[in-house]
């Protein structure tokens, strides 16, 4: 049996950072300029997915030839000057980090957003909180994929059963619990169902060292 937490892995839009309404206005500014009406079937695209798998969707439903590049560079600009002028950290956030901070235990930031936004969120929310980051197209694929969270454990050291996830939408929920992690949701946007190995909570204000502590030393 697992006793020891060895690490912490965030997710950052929606669950450090009130950055998923940004992500979600700019993808809805863009469908309506391609003709586009998002229905919540397309949150399943949008939310917790990559840049490119975003615009890759847009572009199938979009009436004519739409390029899939063009439109993620796009999405990506948008996105960036969204963050950089709106973005602030959600309630407990900061107070969590904290705590990990001053009980040694190491944290990582895995993120499906590309580089340059997760460096202007690390600008506002600081970058000393973080032992690693992973950012979209450092790995060779992205979540729900398990590899950015795989990346970050062989970064720390870390074996993935004594680790807990902390994200907000079931797609990176997906994405830990491929990688062997104990995941604690706290959804944003979307629901997320209590599952095995899996804690729901309201918000990050729920969420303290004894309870992750807990879920590290259990099978």
């Amino acid at each position: 049996m697992h006793t020891e937490l060895q690490a912490v892995l965030f997710d950052m839009d929606g669950t450090l950072v009130d950055t998923e309404r940004l992500w979600r206005r700019t993808v809805e500014e863009e469908a309506v300029r391609l003709g586009l009406t998002l229905t919540d079937t397309d949150l399943a695209y949008v939310l917790g997915r990559a840049v490119d798998d975003c615009a890759a969707h847009l572009a199938a439903r979009a009436p004519g030839r739409t390029e899939t590049a063009r439109l993620g560079a796009s999405l990506e600009r948008r996105f960036t000057e969204l963050v950089r002028g709106e973005v602030g950290p959600l309630p407990g956030a900061v107070e969590l980090l904290a705590a990990a901070r001053a009980e040694g235990v190491p944290t990582a930031l895995v993120s499906a957003s590309p580089r340059s936004v997760v460096d202007t969120v690390l600008d506002t929310l600081g970058r000393h909180w973080f032992t690693v980051t992973v950012a979209e197209g450092e790995t060779p694929r992205t979540k729900p994929f398990p590899d950015p969270y795989l990346a970050a454990l062989t970064a720390l050291g870390t074996a993935p059963g004594s680790c807990v996830a902390v994200e907000d939408t079931p797609t990176g929920v997906a994405s830990a619990e491929a990688a062997g992690c104990h995941v604690v949701a706290v959804p944003s946007l979307t629901p997320v169902p209590p599952a095995p190995r899996r804690t729901v909570v309201g918000s990050l204000l729920d969420v303290d060292l004894a309870l992750l502590r807990r879920l590290a030393a259990t099978r």
